[in-house]
């Protein structure tokens, strides 16, 4: 690796944790590498004091910048900070809320990212890009915005904006498109039987939309779409990350797979394996979400191994690493807040008065 070392590969990962405390394995491969982030789960989550002292060594896993920290945030189903934070409705609300909508996106989203903020998150894989095109989705369903393309694009780029304004990196989700398939890729590989010109006049457009507001991440779908590569899911095609995210449509910022255990590709491929392959395709980085420790060591060497062998071209290492570092720099470099100054503000704001106001609001159009 002529111009990144080993440590360096520690980037790549966000990575996972079993409990509520960052374990001492964790402390161990974070010695070893300097690791790209955190992604928080409700089994990691007590209260929100324990959340934002966990935000504060999760931060410091990174050596030469912060670390992510990051949820899946989304409202609705997908929520994994639970009361006293607000609880929002499901996002398909705001595309039924007519000429409310923006105003009221906007307003969900600066709530969502003031709670966030206050406990020290930085990444939340929000908003969701997918659209509600097929009523049998069991997957995505009310987690999108709308059913119409230009709603999600309109009402995904008043999220992005909003929540990138104050501070939290937004992640548009899931590319090329997982809103019209009929299974779930968290147990099995899902199939899109769109042709191009059908994915580039719908699908694409709310990734248009969101690459244009300058969204920090894209995360890709792991669905397979035969029109565009028979053979492998997106998450693992250079033909369709590099190919057409990043040449065609012009994305410049980070794009990253969705989480590498789900069964969509782990029944075929091993994380380590997969994880090269998505480096390969074009991904900047990788999510390991299981809280397997071992396993993420174990990815982490395999993807040194493929970059000290050429398997991953050392362009490829460094141009993934300097996406990796302007995200970075643009969201995590300021000013950091202590966890006990973020302790002192928590029970003032969180599921504050005003914030419920908007999540009635938005349950009017359940």
């Amino acid at each position: 690796m002529p111009l990144a070392t080993r440590r360096d590969i520690g980037q790549f990962l966000i990575g996972s944790i079993p409990g509520t405390s960052i374990p001492v394995e964790m402390r161990a491969l974070a010695k070893e590498f300097d690791l790209g982030g955190l992604i928080f789960f409700s089994r990691n989550i007590e209260v929100p004091e324990q959340v934002a002292e966990l935000a504060v060594e999760s931060e410091a896993l990174g050596r030469t910048a912060p670390a992510w920290v990051s949820v899946d945030q989304e409202g609705g189903r997908v929520a994994r900070l639970k009361e006293p934070f607000t609880k929002w409705p499901p996002m398909a609300t705001l595309g039924r809320a007519g000429s409310e909508a923006d105003a009221l996106a906007e307003r969900f989203a600066t709530a969502l990212a003031r709670e966030l903020r206050a406990v020290g998150i930085t990444l939340d894989y929000a908003p969701v890009l997918d659209i509600h095109t097929n009523p049998k989705n069991p997957v995505i369903g009310d987690r999108a915005l709308a059913e119409r393309a230009e709603d999600v694009a309109r009402l995904g780029r008043v999220i992005i904006k909003t929540l990138q304004g104050a501070g939290l990196a937004a992640c548009g989700k899931h590319f090329p498109g997982h809103g019209d398939t009929s299974t779930d890729s968290h147990h099995e590989l899902p199939v899109v039987e769109h042709a191009p010109d059908r994915l580039r006049a719908i699908e694409f457009e709310p990734f248009r939309a969101a690459i244009a507001e300058r969204v920090a991440f894209i995360m890709t779908a792991h669905v397979l779409v035969p029109s565009l590569d028979e053979n492998r899911p997106a998450t693992l095609s250079p033909k369709v990350v590099q190919a057409l995210l990043r040449d065609e449509l012009k994305y410049d910022g980070v794009i990253l797979s969705d989480d590498l255990e789900m069964k969509a590709v782990s029944a075929k491929y091993a994380v380590p394996d997969a994880a090269v392959d998505a480096i390969r395709a074009g991904c900047d980085g990788v999510l390991v979400c299981s809280g397997d420790i071992d396993l993420q060591g174990r990815t982490l060497e395999a993807l040194v191994r493929a970059m000290e062998s050429g398997h991953i071209p050392p362009a490829r290492v460094d141009d993934a690493l300097g996406r990796l570092k302007k995200a970075k720099e643009r969201f995590l470099l300021g000013p950091r807040t202590g966890a006990a100054a973020r302790i002192r503000e928590l029970r003032g704001l969180l599921g504050r008065e005003e914030h419920q106001m908007v999540a009635a609001e938005m349950a009017a159009y359940l």
